[in-house]
């Protein structure tokens, strides 16, 4: 576990919130693209998934077991929107710049560069301010906000900027050497969907590297209101949005196809002066909760019992209470003739039976030894 402070998370009193929670690669003639060195600034054009129908409007996700469809897109546009266009945005910046950076690495841990890498929900480019040339020569930046589009960091490579909903990535088959997303998956309605969207527009021998938040993210802010409606309100409701479990990761990505599979887990804790601050750097981040099923406001009341059962379960000595993102990282490979491939069943020249004598043969040969 790495624990750190963020930018804001002890400069005093955080505001009090009730509410949590044209291209030849793009297929899409509607996709909303520009091509720049560095900052990339959005045109004019966007991308229009197919419009659902009235009885489908919220059930867009579909799968094995159903339809369902758990997130208000549109809401999650908003409030991306919304906290892009604080004076302060970059403040609340500190999460997602570590996590990319970490994504980074694992990118500089393959050793070859990358002609086309694609970056999906790629919020101000905090992967893209990693890299250099000499790893991904150039790179498309999507994200389903504007506003955050046109805020990109400057980055060595030349980026383009196409405005696209994870969900709907607008690029033809076999696009890109690399693909990587960072903090913005666990939004998604269709996460099988998307990955199989992922691969289906890798090369072969592609690989994608993500990074999304895991199912026991903010679990002390999830405790403490949930006892606090218990004892105020005889119930209680959902308010930190559902996330996927690591359990489950492994088999969504062999499920859309990718193999020579990692999955690694890590969490990140960061300390606030009390719970307060964590709804408004929530809020300030963009990741306030958008589930259909959310609760949108709280009784007074109740945010305060909750702020006391923070402070009281999960307080440090100092008087400042963690916040805890498990961040859930994700490597795959598009299958390619060249990769490396299992034995096949029954080529195997030693029994796993004779595995516990070779210690005693590696005994017995040193003994004789004079």
């Amino acid at each position: 576990m790495s624990s750190f402070v963020g930018l804001r998370a002890l400069s005093g009193a955080g505001r009090a919130c009730c509410r949590l929670l044209d291209c030849p690669q793009i297929s899409s003639p509607q996709a909303r693209s520009c091509s720049t060195a560095g900052r990339a600034e959005p045109t004019d054009r966007r991308v229009q998934p197919p419009a659902p129908s009235r009885l489908s409007e919220r059930c867009l996700s579909s799968g094995p077991g159903g339809m369902m469809n758990v997130f208000d897109r549109n809401m999650k546009k908003r409030q991306k929107k919304w906290a892009s266009s604080l004076q302060d945005s970059h403040k609340y910046d500190y999460l997602r710049d570590e996590v990319g950076s970490r994504v980074a690495d694992r990118i500089y841990d393959i050793a070859r560069t990358f002609p086309l890498a694609l970056d999906v929900g790629c919020g101000k480019g905090h992967i893209a301010e990693h890299l250099n040339k000499e790893v991904v020569e150039r790179v498309f930046l999507t994200d389903i906000s504007d506003v955050v589009l046109r805020q990109q960091k400057q980055s060595e490579m030349p980026t383009q900027c196409v405005m696209a909903d994870e969900e709907f990535l607008p690029f033809r088959e076999n696009t890109f050497d690399l693909v990587v997303s960072s903090l913005s998956m666990h939004w998604v309605n269709d996460l099988p969907g998307a990955l199989r969207q992922i691969h289906q527009v890798l090369k072969p021998d592609g690989v994608f590297i993500g990074a999304m938040v895991g199912g026991e993210t903010l679990y002390e802010l999830r405790c403490s209101l949930q006892l606090a409606e218990l004892e105020r309100e005889g119930g209680f409701s959902p308010h930190v949005s559902p996330y996927t479990a690591v359990t489950d990761l492994g088999n969504l990505l062999g499920q859309a196809g990718f193999s020579m599979l990692t999955v690694d887990v890590d969490e990140i804790q960061v300390n606030y002066p009390g719970m307060l601050e964590v709804m408004s750097d929530l809020q300030g981040m963009g990741e306030s909760n958008c589930a259909w099923n959310r609760r949108s406001l709280l009784h007074r009341d109740t945010i305060l019992a909750a702020a006391a059962i923070y402070k009281e379960m999960y307080g440090n000595e100092d008087g400042s209470v963690p916040a805890t993102f498990e961040i859930l990282y994700m490597i795959g490979w598009k299958p390619h003739e060249s990769q490396a491939k299992p034995a096949k069943r029954g080529s195997a020249t030693v029994s796993f039976g004779d595995l516990s004598k070779i210690n005693q043969l590696q005994t017995n040969t040193k003994a004789d030894k004079p």
